[in-house]
């Protein structure tokens, strides 16, 4: 019997979309009877697009240009006002949900999306009773309140971390609900094992491979501190990717230092860019970070005022478990670089103790929701 699976994720950001296109690529070489759709959340619940109409820039494209510029003070009183927003607009976005699920009919619905996992619970509920709801969180750790974990509903949560299952208990969720996987969700190319020679690739770029290499990288829009990074850092080779913002790629390139920076637009196979590094240096989101462990890369990250709110545990995980160096802002990089260099084979060796398996973790704990939800 062919089941209908609905990957609920939006474009803020480059996470959500990640995880979607990574669960479904593990999904469909596994299951020829499972069929996977990415549903945009936007598109179902403002299919007239007022707000795109309104400010002239869709919600998400709006929210990724203020990572672009760095525009990231006082996001923590706007996400209250944004969750303020969705519990006013309740009950009309659980009519448009519920409107599409009344006519597609899901077997499962997933959700890799914070803030909304209320009303989207709500309208499956009401209108699909029988359908199982999992929200997969794509953070390390919530934060609280009405961020991923919503009270006293009754769906199954996916937690990559300790931390998670701990805040999801103090939630009320029992250990039925639960399932703890080893990490973020990662593309499955980061788990094949990649030929790259690391001699020629370097010669072809232009670095010396017998010197360390750090990977700077602010996602898929970069951001105007990798500038101050690459004249901070002149004299350490470097790989920047800056992602789709090429007025910042013209910038760092014409800068002249001592070693080789190697400037790079948006690249689709940034594993292969990691193989030839030794440490990373970025924001520290969920996903870059664990890209970067994963690969065996130790870590330098920030965490200050402009951190996003449900981004600064992870700086905290970075330190707890002595993966990298966590500093305030970026003129304590130089400082930082020198450190973790002088320190390298121990962050190394923690970093090689991290085994995350999540992408497959998760598709084998979906497996036993649909089939218990079935048999049930």
């Amino acid at each position: 019997m062919q089941r209908e699976i609905q990957l609920i994720y939006f474009n803020a950001g480059g996470g959500h979309r990640s995880a979607a296109l990574a669960l479904k690529e593990v999904i469909e070489a596994k299951h020829s009877d499972w069929s996977v759709t990415l549903v945009n959340l936007f598109e179902v619940i403002d299919t007239e697009r007022y707000f795109q109409k309104l400010t002239g820039f869709a919600p998400e494209d709006l929210y990724n240009l203020r990572l672009k510029k760095g525009w990231t003070l006082g996001l923590a009183t706007e996400l209250k006002v944004l969750q303020a927003i969705i519990r006013l607009s309740h009950a009309k976005i659980k009519r448009k949900l519920q409107q599409y699920w009344r006519l597609t009919r899901p077997s499962m619905v997933v959700s890799l999306v914070p803030n909304f996992n209320k009303v989207m619970w709500d309208a499956l509920h009401q209108e699909c009773p029988n359908v199982p709801y999992i929200t997969v969180m794509t953070d390390i750790a919530d934060h609280p309140p009405h961020f991923w974990i919503e009270e006293g509903q009754d769906q199954h949560l996916i937690c990559g971390s300790a931390r998670a299952m701990a805040q999801a208990r103090a939630a009320g969720y029992q250990s039925h609900q639960l399932t703890q996987t080893s990490g973020m969700i990662l593309r499955p190319g980061f788990y094949r094992t990649a030929c790259v020679d690391k001699q020629s690739m370097c010669a072809e770029l232009g670095l010396d491979p017998t010197k360390p290499t750090g990977l700077v990288m602010f996602g898929g829009n970069g951001s105007n501190q990798m500038l101050r990074i690459a004249k901070d850092l002149s004299d350490t080779q470097l790989i920047l990717v800056c992602g789709h913002n090429v007025t910042l790629a013209k910038k760092i390139d014409v800068l002249n230092g001592s070693a080789k920076h190697v400037v790079l637009g948006f690249t689709a196979d940034v594993d292969r860019f990691m193989r030839l590094c030794e440490f990373f240096i970025g924001k520290p989101g969920p996903g870059s970070l664990s890209e970067a462990i994963h690969m065996g890369l130790p870590v330098i990250t920030f965490k200050n005022s402009l951190t996003m709110p449900q981004e600064r545990y992870n700086a905290t995980w970075v330190k707890e478990n002595q993966l990298g160096i966590v500093v305030a802002s970026v003129g304590e990089m130089k400082a930082a670089a020198g450190e973790l260099l002088a320190k390298l084979p121990a962050f190394q060796e923690a970093v090689d103790r991290i085994e995350n398996r999540a992408v497959f973790e998760v598709v084998t704990a979906l497996e036993k929701i649909i089939d218990s939800s079935q048999a049930a």
